[in-house]
């Protein structure tokens, strides 16, 4: 065992014929692995799992290469133990991808190259198990009348109906939620209108279906059309920027494209930020492409997450729809990449290895010579900077589609229009009208919980995390404080824990507190509350934006969960309650961020043949950046923004990485980054600037103390040669091992 580093020197290895396997193992450690190939390796290939000795235990690696000398003394190489596959599980491809990642993130090879297999791979479980059961309506089945008091059988018989070859357990979990549809089934089996396919039954049935069929989608308009020819016209890779207003028909382009992709037998990826866009993804797809598809998220058990990667693997499912994780998917026969909501800060990755999903996507497209489409109404200001350096190439579309019209967008100044509750009077008497006219209003705010603070008006007490430098945030209706930040919870106190007063206040609104005032106000609508709390349960999400799909008198409250995606067509009024919390953030990126999530969630309102409304409350109605988005110009938005990057030398003017420490003492994580700046000073040219170290924005999270450092260069590959030659000397410095660091590149949150 042993790695490449540049202090062991190459020698033949002794035994006639024998080659060295380099070896990516789970560790975080930034090498290969040398080791001798098992006594019956066979034809042991680049993408096989081995177990190997590694330590005192034992591990399970990939192969990543071979070779015929090794950098270590032949003579302490170890033998693998047992070669595990017959052929590669991760292609030459996927390979050269995570590699590429590794390099580009600056992370462990071995971390990476495991860490994108399935976590039944990754503990040794055979790759080729037997295929996953499909669910398909009989005959009787596909003729019968759902049953009227069984919403969930019908649910289920109406997705069965768009799906010829049936539907596995993965892609029904992904629509409904594992607790509703199973019962459902196994109600439907009992009638005789549902029947289980075994994995050769569905093989069989394909063959006898005729393949892929296709159900008809509608007339684009102009610019749609537009925008698909480019999309098809490309040759080879290109990057296309799919920048088109909310409801203007993107996921129509989308699907055009994957149209032609998939006649000409090759894969599609499609990338979405959350698991919460997937179902609806999922049920379009089905009912627009009858061919199998693999759902991947995080919420999949092992098995299911398995299955779906193996289909995707093996060729046989042509669409793979999926989170952030699923950009490293092995697809043999991949054509098209499509990134739904590029700008989503959901597609970086925070811990381990910190990996934009965008970014791997593009440069995964690059590599294999197909176009990548980055879809957003709002999209980021690096790919915008992108378009215009003319790295990128912009579609746009500025119309939205069918009768719908682009809602008329007002300010409310909340200084003149004091709210009650959270509401000001202009925005209680539009909602009202709304309701009263049969349909239904939004309500948007980025705050969960009932209040933020609980405050003593008699001593000044405020409830804090005793783990974090943060208020603990009441949620009543559960007579709970937690911290949003480390999960800390207590009971919530009847009177102060400082000097006995009764009844503690709540400070502030949350959307539980929003949601008590408006079924007090409004007795005659139905209020909904979507919210990380609300939507706890699996499938809950998805049955509640059924139920607003097909009610009305209905107000809508949540957070930026409802801001993003959803269709929405009886929404005819949105309001967001408060506009002003990003506009004064400490991170520079809140501006953005505040922008995009109001034209996200003012996108939500007048999508059908109804005209929209957006009221949008703010104690700031001469902000400059609020009067560009209420002139309906994002772009005149990001303008202002991008020319302040510039100004600051900011990215994406200038490439970033953040060097991170953390520890249970105070001191610590200072000092590590007081000896990495002085260790890459010695390194760096002036061409790299480095700022701090200083302590994070919130200091103690979780019990442990954080602080950082930026380094910031004009030239992207000075940067990577200051962290090339920094991280692998980190762990060498004396202040290494009081306090834990990690490397950031690319960074888009700060706190």
């Amino acid at each position: 065992m042993t790695d490449n580093s540049p202090q062991s020197y190459p020698q033949p290895i002794s035994e006639a014929g024998t080659r060295v396997w380099r070896i990516a193992v789970p560790a975080p450690l930034e090498k290969l692995f040398d080791y001798l190939p098992a006594s019956a390796a066979g034809n042991a290939a680049p993408g096989c799992r081995v177990r190997i000795p590694f330590g005192r235990g034992s591990r399970i690696g990939v192969i990543v290469d071979t070779a015929a000398t090794s950098t270590f003394d032949p003579r302490r190489l170890r033998r693998v133990t047992e070669v595990l596959d017959d052929a590669p599980v991760l292609s030459d491809e996927t390979l050269t991808l995570l590699l590429w990642c590794a390099s580009y993130y600056h992370h462990a090879p071995g971390e990476v190259i495991c860490g994108a297999l399935p976590g039944l791979l990754r503990r040794g479980a055979p790759a080729h198990s037997g295929t996953p059961q499909r669910l398909r309506l009989t005959e009787a089945g596909r003729t019968a009348t759902p049953p009227a008091r069984a919403p969930r059988q019908a649910a289920l018989m109406n997705a069965l109906r768009g799906a010829a070859n049936g539907l596995d357990a993965n892609e029904l979990d992904a629509a409904f939620g594992e607790d509703d549809w199973r019962r459902a089934a196994r109600a439907l089996e009992e009638r005789g209108w549902l029947e289980r396919l075994a994995g050769e039954d569905r093989a069989n049935h394909e063959t006898a279906s005729g393949g892929l069929r296709l159900a008809e989608g509608p007339v684009l308009h102009e610019q749609q059309a537009t925008a698909v020819e480019a999309i098809l016209s490309t040759n080879g890779f290109q990057t296309l920027l799919l920048d088109g207003i909310t409801g203007s028909g993107k996921t129509e382009v989308y699907f055009a494209a994957m149209e032609e992709t998939l006649r000409a037998e090759r894969q599609v990826l499609v990338l979405v930020p959350e698991i919460g866009l997937t179902p609806q993804l999922v049920a379009r797809l089905g009912a627009r492409f009858n061919c199998p598809l693999s759902i991947l998220h995080s919420g999949l058990s092992d098995g299911e997450r398995f299955a779906a990667w193996r289909r995707a693997a093996n060729g046989i499912a042509p669409i793979v729809v999926g989170t952030r994780s699923a950009v490293f998917t092995p697809m043999p026969r991949l054509g098209l990449i499509i990134v739904d909501e590029e700008h989503d800060g959901s597609y970086k990755q925070q811990e381990s290895l910190r990996y934009h999903a965008r970014d791997v996507a593009v440069m995964r497209a690059r590599r294999l010579g197909i176009p990548v489409v980055l879809g957003s109404a709002t999209p980021s200001l690096e790919s915008l900077h992108n378009c215009i350096r003319e790295r990128y190439r912009r579609l746009v579309l500025t119309h939205r589609a069918g009768a719908a019209a682009t809602p008329a967008l007002r300010l409310i100044d909340l200084r003149a229009d004091r709210p009650k509750d959270g509401l000001s009077g202009q925005l209680a008497a539009a909602i009202e009208a709304h309701i009263e006219s049969d349909a239904q209003a939004l309500l948007f705010l980025n705050r969960r919980g009932y209040a933020p603070t609980l405050l003593c008006e008699s001593c000044g007490w405020v409830a804090a995390c005793q783990r974090c430098d943060a208020h603990l945030t009441i949620h009543r209706a559960r007579g709970l404080l937690r911290c949003h930040h480390c999960d800390a919870r207590q009971r919530l106190p009847s009177t102060c824990p400082q000097c006995g007063a009764a009844g503690p206040a709540p400070i502030g609104l949350g959307t539980e507190r929003i949601e008590e005032s408006l079924r007090e106000r409004f007795p005659g609508a139905e209020v909904l509350r979507i919210d990380r709390d609300s939507t706890r349960r699996r499938g809950s999400l998805e049955a509640m934006m059924e139920r607003i799909r097909e009610g009305r008198r209905q107000i809508l409250l949540g957070t930026q969960m409802l801001a993003k995606g959803h269709h929405l067509p009886n929404v005819t009024l949105v309001g967001v309650l408060d506009a002003d919390q990003g506009l004064f953030g400490v991170d520079y990126r809140a501006g953005e961020r505040m922008g995009q999530l109001i034209v996200q969630v003012a996108g939500r309102a007048g999508r059908a043949e109804r005209p929209g409304e957006v009221l949008i409350q703010t104690r700031c109605p001469d902000n400059p950046l609020l009067g560009a988005l209420i002139a309906g110009d994002y772009h005149a938005f990001a303008r202002t923004l991008l020319h302040e990057r510039s100004q600051s030398g900011m990215p994406p003017f200038r490439s970033m990485a953040m060097l991170r420490a953390e520890s249970v003492n105070r001191d610590a994580p200072a000092n590590l980054l007081d000896a990495a700046r002085e260790l890459a000073a010695s390194v760096a040219g002036e061409d790299v600037e480095l700022l701090g170290p200083a302590p994070a924005p919130m200091e103690r999270r979780a019990g442990r103390y954080r602080a950082q450092m930026l380094l910031l260069a004009d030239r992207r590959d000075r940067l990577h040669a200051l962290l090339a030659a920094l991280t692998p000397r980190m762990d060498a410095l004396a202040a290494a091992h009081r306090a834990r660091w990690s490397l950031d590149v690319d960074p888009i949150d700060e706190s």
